[in-house]
């Protein structure tokens, strides 16, 4: 993983918007100690229809990376009234992750990476594991085109790829379909967009 790209970046903000509103926050804090980086995330959000909660995230996750290489995950998310869950580690003498997760448990090989929007390398991949719940999903990802992209009255030029699972017989909730736009001069998701009950974003809102 290139967390050598993320040496001045103590911070990374995002906003979760549903149809154009204000739903939620996903915030990356990334701490450093000698060859270790550490990547902690709180990402909240709630939906309401007429008064009434219809979906709501509270997750909590800590990412730890050694020398570029990732050596364990834990997550806890509560999603409307489920616990979901993640356990991994990097066992050196397989060369593999284990996981215990809330939708797999067993082995993955370390070529995956964590599905975590402040980590570009997403984009570089044919399988991600599930922050939420462990599972191996497998992934295509195809640049679209160049694009500038006004955010938070901002213009910037961004590579724009889509992100598929390639089976296309999979259920709809456990498919994978995003538009991805990268900035990458500073090594940075600015947005992401899905459909799902309503068209979501995710807005890189600060760096620091």
């Amino acid at each position: 993983s290139h967390t050598d790209h993320y040496k001045n970046i103590s911070k990374i903000d995002m906003q979760i918007l549903r149809n154009g509103k204000i739903v939620g926050f996903s915030n990356y804090m990334l701490n450093r100690s000698e060859n270790e980086l550490e990547i902690k995330n709180i990402t909240e959000f709630n939906v309401k229809l007429f008064d009434v909660t219809i979906f709501k995230i509270k997750s909590n996750s800590v990412e730890t990376y050694k020398n570029n290489q990732l050596i364990k995950f834990k997550s806890k998310t509560y999603q409307n009234d489920k616990v979901k869950f993640v356990d991994l580690y990097f066992n050196k003498d397989l060369k593999k992750y284990i996981i215990n997760g809330s939708s797999y448990s067993g082995e993955a090989e370390i070529e995956n990476i964590i599905g975590n929007w402040w980590n570009h390398d997403i984009l570089n991949v044919k399988s991600q594991i599930s922050p939420l719940s462990g599972s191996i999903k497998k992934q295509s990802v195809k640049f679209i085109k160049k694009e500038i992209v006004n955010i938070n009255s901002v213009n910037y030029e961004l590579d724009h790829f889509k992100l598929v699972s390639p089976n296309k017989n999979l259920p709809k909730d456990k498919k994978l379909d995003f538009d991805i736009w990268y900035d990458s001069k500073n090594f940075l998701i600015r947005k992401i967009s899905h459909q799902n009950m309503g068209k979501w974003d995710y807005i890189l809102v600060n760096v620091e």
